[in-house]
This record gives structure tokens, sequence and C-alpha cells, in this order.
């Protein structure tokens, strides 16, 4: 897949991830670059921020099983910045369990 293509995908699973935060009853205040270790920010209604970078998950062969093809760096370590998977076969989203 050609970068062109590949940001399409991202940029289509960021608009899912609104509207499901938004249907999870969040505010959300999107990135208005493409760069940088958060893609939105989510508000909750009692006032708590949630960082996220939004990841399409993707299917190994055998199992079918979503995985992510990344980790968080460092710098997401540090802010506590959560991945919410999109799954591009259901289109639904969860965040994604960190280890610690």
């Amino acid at each position: 897949m050609d970068n062109h293509n590949q940001s399409r995908k991202g940029d289509f699973a960021e608009y899912y991830a609104v509207t499901w935060l938004w249907d999870h009853g969040y505010e959300v205040f999107q990135n208005s670059g493409c760069t940088g270790p958060v893609d939105m920010i989510a508000m909750d209604k009692k006032g708590n921020i949630t960082l996220i970078d939004v990841k399409t998950l993707y299917f190994r062969n055998k199992d079918r099983s979503p995985h992510l093809k990344k980790t968080r760096t460092k710098v997401q370590e540090k802010l506590g910045v959560k991945f919410l998977g999109f799954n591009p076969d259901t289109r639904s989203l969860n965040f994604v369990e960190h280890k610690i």
C-alpha cells in the first residue's frame, strides 16, 4: 500500500474514532497537524482528559485475530497516551490495553 492510501486509511479510522467517542459521551479535540504523539484529546463529562492515538488493527492470516503493528513511543508512554484500535472489517473501536 502506498503512503497516500495508508494515510487515507488512517484518516478513515480517525473519523470513525471521533463519532465513536461522541457516542460514548466524550468531547473530542483533534490534532490539527498530521504529526505528533497524539491524534486527539477526549474529555468525558467529569472533565477527565484522555490523550488518544488511533491505530488501525491488522489481522494475521491464520487466526484472524486483531493485532497492532506498533507500540507506544517513549513520549507516548510518558504522556499516558492510549491507543484506540480500529477494526476495518467491522468498523468497531476499542481501547487497547498497554503493558506496563
